[in-house]
């Protein structure tokens, strides 16, 4: 038989007491016990990209690829034990003993692992306490420094069966399993900001880790999870946290309540996809942020062309968590999807993934894809709207080669987007903005992501667009009320310094110089190159009279943009008002732009 001999992290598992527990009532602890496996240790172990080797009764040997993810997994249950077991008399609860191994292992042909690590790992397991985690010293070096926990020294000690002692450490459970933390970056000392919590349930959906082993596949999950937070945006209920904030987590280990603390959220939900040839497989968890008790766990499979289904399984069974009572027409209306073709959904993914870079390039090959994906389904209303919002930022970063047919195009491509998407928040949102922004029709572009907010309340693009819209209408103080919703549902959006940018030009217009250079400087901070930034803290410190920050503006918007002039950007705001024009004209005369 093929044998292959590797180093794993090797977690066993057992109930104590199983024997006792049987012996008072067999049918009701095999049943509590399938229910943990099916609803918490399984999805667990997935989560945590553990595989389980073998089942011994009331027992478990599970391989992880790390021992961080061993430790964290083994954590996360023991601390749902403790909840689980809460009222329940002692001798009616179900608790586990874990034992944690770094070791040599080999594995045969059919998956099954024997030798020293497992042999460790098992008796580590044995001297564990109820409800406790032990682990050899080989596994305690690896997670050492990113340990919140209690732990306690037992020395080494002679195992049965093992020729050498072993040095062991137990840990003392109490604290969630997101006590590894992102490297420590906050202690109880100095913990991070706290937002406070909406009137409502409120959710940030964290980027799920692509497990399909290629990086190609990355945009895939990433896509997905854009779905999910979509589809839970729609629930007017619902405070979801913008895609742009809850992304900035992605490929970090995660301290969910920081998460909840700094994204002002008491729900978090992460986990993984993994997809390979026509496979899918989505497993997801659901946290208490303020407590780090995990309210669901859950794992999906499937067909590649039962996606959409697999993602409302999702979707239906975290608001199903959160509220039990909620009515089955508002989890059907969550289940809306841009496209039911897989070609088309794929293209879209890729452009999106492109035009977060913000590049040149990048919004090029946006533009690519989201054209690709109008070929291959000609009835795709966020297609067009993304194609649409190409244009956007082509006009505003002076991308634009030939303006006028850029902005035959961009309405075209809007209005279509719109008839399309009468039912499709994103869709509408990008195709109003488009509208209003290149193509200069203020009244539809703002009717169309007034109806955008009207269908999902939760969608801060859709605030931070209303906002500008507001502002080129000559409606300034209407436009930061809109503006500061559009931060607060995504607080760490990569895209703040252009929320902010919109706060600097409804204070501008608003005749509040002061305000404006303030804010200006705010987000220059935030993104040094963004050259409308500039732009804006030179004529609010022109109007203010601050000479001085006016012309180190001026010194930095003609390092970015070398080539710039008065005649090619006073028009770039599409204003109403003529009084805004001249005046935004006048700012960037007193700052001494070229003509």
């Amino acid at each position: 038989m093929a044998e292959t001999r590797k180093l794993a992290a090797i977690q066993a598992a057992d109930v104590v007491g199983y024997s006792r527990l049987a012996g008072a009532d067999e049918d009701r602890t095999l049943a509590r016990l399938r229910a943990l496996r099916s609803d918490l240790i399984d999805p667990t172990i997935a989560v945590h990209h553990g595989r389980v080797v073998k089942r011994t009764g009331d027992g478990a040997l599970v391989e992880f690829r790390s021992v961080v993810d061993a430790v964290r997994c083994a954590i996360e249950v023991q601390n749902s034990m403790v909840e689980r077991n809460a009222g329940l008399p002692s001798e009616r609860r179900i608790e586990f003993r874990i034992g944690i191994h770094l070791g040599d292992v080999v594995e045969e042909s059919d998956g099954d692992l024997m030798g020293d690590g497992v042999n460790i790992a098992a008796r580590l397991e044995g001297t564990a306490k109820p409800g406790a985690i032990c682990l050899s010293e080989d596994a305690y070096r690896q997670v050492k420094a990113r340990l919140d926990l209690k732990v306690s020294d037992l020395g080494a000690t002679q195992l049965k069966n093992i020729a050498e002692p072993v040095r062991i450490y137990s840990l003392e459970i109490g604290v969630p399993a997101e006590a590894i933390t992102r490297a420590q970056a906050e202690s109880p000392e100095n913990p991070s900001p706290r937002l406070a919590l909406p009137d409502k349930p409120s959710i940030a959906v964290l980027a799920f880790q692509n497990m399909s082993g290629d990086v190609e596949q990355e945009y895939f999950a990433d896509g997905m999870v854009e779905d999910i937070i979509t589809a839970l945006s729609r629930m007017s209920w619902l405070f979801v946290i913008a895609r742009n904030s809850s992304f900035t987590y992605k490929g970090k280990p995660v301290d969910v309540k920081q998460v909840g603390r700094e994204l002002g959220v008491r729900y978090v939900l992460e986990g993984s996809v993994r997809k390979a040839g026509n496979k899918v497989r989505i497993t997801g968890q659901l946290i208490d942020a303020s407590t780090g008790v995990h309210l669901w766990a859950n794992r999906f499979e499937g067909e590649l062309e039962d996606i959409f289904d697999l993602q409302d399984e999702v979707t239906t069974s975290v608001i199903g968590a959160i509220a039990p009572k909620l009515e089955k027409a508002e989890i059907e209306r969550a289940k809306r999807k841009p496209t039911e073709n897989l070609a088309a959904y794929d293209y879209f993914l890729r452009g999106m993934a492109n035009i977060y870079q913000g590049t040149k390039e990048g919004n090029l090959e946006a533009l690519g894809n989201f054209q690709q994906a109008i070929n291959a389904d000609q009835n795709f209303p966020s297609a067009y709207g993304m194609c649409a919002y190409c244009y956007v930022w082509q006009k505003a970063n002076g991308w634009l080669v030939d303006e006028e047919r850029a902005t035959a195009e961009t309405e075209r491509l809007a209005r279509k987007a719109a008839s399309l998407g009468a039912d499709d928040a994103i869709a509408l949102c990008q195709a109003g903005f488009a509208l209003a922004f290149v193509a200069g029709d203020l009244d539809d572009g703002m009717a169309l992501v007034d109806r955008a907010l009207a269908l999902n309340p939760n969608l801060a693009t859709a605030w931070r667009f209303s906002g500008y819209i507001r502002i080129f209408l000559g409606e300034p103080d209407f436009a930061i009320e809109h503006l500061e919703r559009a931060a607060r549902l995504s607080p760490l959006d990569p895209l703040t310094f252009i929320v902010y940018n919109g706060i600097v030009t409804a204070h501008f217009f608003a005749g509040r110089y002061e305000e404006a250079h303030s804010w200006a400087q705010k987000t220059v901070r935030l993104n040094p190159n963004y050259v409308v930034a500039s732009v804006m803290a030179a004529v609010a410190a022109a109007l203010a009279g601050r000479d001085e920050e006016m012309r180190k503006a001026v010194g930095r918007l003609l390092e970015l943009a070398p080539t710039f002039k008065i005649s090619n950007y006073k028009n770039v705001w599409p204003l109403r008002r003529p009084e805004d024009a001249a005046t935004f004209e006048k700012g960037l005369r007193l700052a001494g732009l070229p003509e």
